[in-house]
């Protein structure tokens, strides 16, 4: 993971213990959490809005060309 061993692991995890405290990370935990599950909530609503295929202009396509060869 990110060329990361585990030693360097240790060392920022006790670097974030001393400056946020053993209070705070549970709520740092917490609020990583829900971002990360708001980020991938919203990426799958795009993907699944960004869809191009068009259904009813062809049909009206048809339409228009079934009428032009009946005239």
């Amino acid at each position: 993971m990110f060329g990361l061993g585990t030693q360097e692991l240790l060392i920022i995890l006790v670097i974030v213990l001393v400056i946020f405290g053993a209070g705070k990370l549970p709520q740092i935990g917490e609020g990583l959490g829900k971002a990360i599950k708001n980020f991938k909530k919203a990426a799958n609503e795009a993907e699944n809005a960004v869809d191009i295929t068009p259904e009813e202009p062809n049909k009206q396509v048809e339409a228009k060309g079934d009428e032009q060869k009946d005239a």
